[in-house]
């Protein structure tokens, strides 16, 4: 759970802050956004007995000394209300973007009840905040929100008016937040827009999601440091994007003369299966599916290993088979699109994973 915040001409005219979520794969690429744009950032990280900011230390005046200059954070949880009230008052922040979330699918499972204290009652202590701090009338306010609200899908490809069937306790809690967003601006007229984000990923992306589980390990397969890996479902099929053309869009959302909902995707659709090919292909590996369900393997049709088996412990309880978005409104309404293709961004992520994996195996 992270957030920002940062100082650009208010929308009145006059001079003000922003808020932002800084420390997280989306955080860093929007903090790197707004600085460009002479924005002050300010970022709401957790405390933690060891440092979590490896993703903005680049974004420090003197990274050496994490000396802050137009970036400056705070500690603080989406969790406690009070210091959330405490520091909005502070910064009085023109614009909060608010990216923090328990956002792993499986662990939601595994971790229900603080998922949804985080992502739907979190975003619900931070719209509190702002109507507390009396700055209904000079905020807008941008919420993470997912295309894992589409879950069970009702419609292909999938545009602001599908419906919503979660199937996750993660796409529950977002299910509220996204209501709770709306509710706040129909009731107290407040600039509050949901970006109904799909899949992004990037180099910066969690280790312990699924395309960066896929392209560290594939770095490692190409440099030696492994024989084998194990994933879940490999026939979900999702749409993926680069997370730095997505901060874009959220931008854009806030810049609007009235707050609206936008469906932010590529229209693509690629499989986990797809994903694992592309990434052993950019190292020189085609990779021959054997077997099926849970005794399927990835085998190297150069050398005949397998490096890549199933797990069930890596499936969902409930399942999200497809995901496949219809951004068209972005695109008439706010100009955007997304620039990265599907096989550059993969290229990229393990390029950047073996050069990790090169200074620091263990990584």
């Amino acid at each position: 759970v992270a957030h920002f915040q940062a100082s650009v001409e208010r929308h009145d005219g006059s001079s003000g802050d922003l808020a932002c979520v800084v420390s997280l794969q989306d955080g860093s690429y929007l903090a790197e956004f707004l600085l460009e744009k002479g924005y002050e950032v300010h970022g709401i990280v957790r405390r933690s007995s060891s440092f979590n900011t490896g993703r903005i230390e680049h974004l420090y005046k003197n990274p050496q000394t994490h000396t802050e200059g137009n970036m400056k954070l705070h500690y603080g949880d989406l969790t406690d209300s009070t210091c959330l009230v405490k520091i909005i008052n502070e910064i009085k922040p023109t614009e909060i973007y608010n990216l923090g979330a328990q956002s792993h699918v499986k662990i939601s499972f595994d971790l229900a009840e603080y998922t949804a204290d985080v992502d739907g009652l979190g975003t619900l202590r931070l719209l509190d905040a702002i109507k507390t701090c009396g700055l209904i009338g000079s905020v807008r306010f941008y919420q993470a929100s997912t295309s894992e609200l589409y879950g069970k899908v009702q419609e292909i490809p999938q545009r602001e008016t599908t419906p919503f069937y979660p199937r996750s306790p993660y796409g529950a809690a977002k299910l509220y937040a996204y209501w709770i967003v709306i509710n706040f601006r129909e009731a107290y007229n407040l600039f509050a827009v949901n970006g109904i984000l799909f899949n992004h990923e990037s180099p910066r992306r969690g280790a312990n999601f699924v395309t960066r589980k896929i392209s560290r390990s594939v770095a490692k397969i190409h440099l030696g440091q492994l024989d084998c890996f194990s994933l879940g479902n490999l026939d979900s099929k999702r749409d993926w994007g680069h997370a730095k053309d997505y901060v874009e869009a959220m931008w854009l959302m806030l810049q609007q003369d009235e707050p609206e909902d936008f469906v932010i995707a590529t229209g693509e659709v690629h499989s986990v299966r797809e994903f694992v090919e592309k990434a052993f292909k950019h190292v020189g590996k085609t990779i021959v599916w054997e077997g099926k369900d849970e005794k399927e393997v990835g085998r190297c049709q150069e050398t005949g290993k397998i490096h890549v088996r199933v797990d069930q412990k890596y499936y969902r309880p409930t399942e999200v088979d497809y995901l496949q978005g219809d951004s068209s409104k972005a695109l008439k309404k706010l100009g955007w699109k997304p620039r990265v293709a599907f096989e550059e961004l993969v290229k990229e992520m393990v390029d950047a994973d073996i050069q990790l994996m090169k200074t620091n195996p263990n990584a």
